[in-house]
């Protein structure tokens, strides 16, 4: 058997990132993006106020306090959004709102509240003259200029998942296209006589298909489109039959559960073999040992066990990274974060992978097992929010030990 390393690093190096395209703005969250943007502009755009309140010259507030205050007289007023056409000289204020351009002359701005003129309400009137209580120095409440930006700077790297706040970045620098990667196709079929789609009553001996399910949501998930192939019965036709629609679906991956191993009805080993090749068929792991990886008719072909646990545990640790470098993501691996076991665990020296309540107890990070660890248990996995990871050889480990786990993200 591999290692899980072993084989984690040979799925990678047979993965290739995928084509990438133009979208428009609106479509770009969660895609990839394909090539570094670089701004074409400053910004701000121009010096601005970051606070309502009266554009002045700084000189012309030097000693004004609350009880010696300065008198200005006002000139103008400019609202965000708006130029003024008249420039500040010196005993003038020109009353300006957040955001909007400083006007000429101007080189500071005096906060409304340090004034005796704290009024924001919609049509008040100007005041001929404004009370500053309060001395400013030179780009006081100012924004200058390419403060945030200079034109050149690269903004967003290629390589990153597009973010609500990356997405808000590239409008407010006026990117309508933004160059992705294609999201990969990835099929996904479940095997075994004994499964039923979910809107199917049940009969005696049958359960559920609910992998098709688990891995539907985690490829949409990890920035994948899912081809959801539905069920495939125990007979070597309906299993190449399956894989075979995958093929005309213009599939970049292909996933199975169950059928993998060596049971007298798993077929889609040796369907896969007539068509293709595995690479290997069993990982070191628990749960999901019995994991094979190759290609059918030059598609990625990875078989994940049938249990739901298993099934989910295999996409997390192969898949999902295999699903990130194919759509050019520059980070495909999950950190790891350090926790203290709260009790005893017991493994069989498999690289283990078991499911876990973690939380914060003074100033450590504690996880105690969320329920018995069977790979059919999905309850347990429900109940976790952590997965933590007994190296392999290991068959014990005390209460207080340091481990390593992969904590959900929500």
């Amino acid at each position: 058997m591999l290692s899980v390393t072993q084989a984690r690093e040979h799925i990678l190096s047979k993965i290739r990132q995928i084509d990438t395209r133009f979208v428009q703005l609106m479509d770009a969250a969660n895609r990839v993006l394909a090539e570094t943007v670089i701004s074409d502009i400053d910004f701000p755009l121009f010096n601005n106020s970051s606070m309502d309140g009266f554009a002045v010259r700084a000189s012309d507030t030097k000693g004004a306090e609350r009880n010696q205050p300065v008198s200005l007289n006002v000139v103008a007023d400019v609202p965000a959004g708006y130029l003024s056409d008249v420039p500040v000289r010196a005993g003038q204020a020109i009353r300006v709102m957040t955001g909007a351009p400083l006007p000429e002359g101007s080189d500071a701005v005096i906060p409304v509240e340090e004034t005796d003129f704290n009024y924001r309400q919609p049509g008040m009137p100007l005041p001929e003259k404004v009370l500053i209580y309060k001395s400013v120095n030179s780009g006081e409440y100012v924004r200058p200029k390419g403060q945030d930006i200079r034109a050149g700077d690269q903004v967003v790297l290629a390589g990153l998942r597009l973010r609500p706040q990356d997405i808000g970045l590239l409008a407010m620098l006026g990117v309508d296209m933004v160059p992705v990667y294609r999201k990969p196709r990835v099929a996904i079929f479940s095997s075994g006589d004994e499964l039923v789609p979910v809107n199917e009553p049940l009969n005696p001996g049958k359960i559920h298909d609910s992998n098709s399910i688990i891995l539907s949501a985690l490829i949409e998930k990890y920035g994948g489109k899912f081809i959801n192939l539905g069920i495939a019965r125990d007979e070597e036709a309906e299993v190449q039959s399956s894989l075979d629609r995958a093929l005309a679906e213009g599939v970049d991956m292909i996933i199975s559960t169950a059928g993998v191993s060596v049971g007298a009805f798993d077929y889609v080993r040796s369907v896969v073999e007539t068509n293709g090749r595995l690479d290997f068929w069993r990982v070191n792991m628990r749960p999901g040992k019995p994991l094979t990886y190759g290609e059918y008719r030059g598609i990625q072909f990875v078989g994940l066990p049938g249990n739901p646990v298993s099934a989910f545990v295999g996409f997390e640790v192969f898949v999902r990274p295999a699903i990130l470098k194919m759509s050019g993501a520059r980070d495909y691996n999950r950190p790891f974060q350090k926790v203290i076991l709260g009790e005893g665990v017991e493994s069989d020296g498999r690289e283990s992978y078991l499911r876990a309540v973690v939380s914060q107890k003074d100033d450590k990070v504690i996880a105690h097992l969320s329920g018995h660890q069977g790979s059919g248990n999905l309850l347990s996995l429900v109940q976790s929010n952590a997965l933590i990871l007994i190296p392999s050889g290991v068959k014990f480990l005390p209460a207080g030990s340091e481990i390593d786990a992969w904590v959900f993200e929500n």
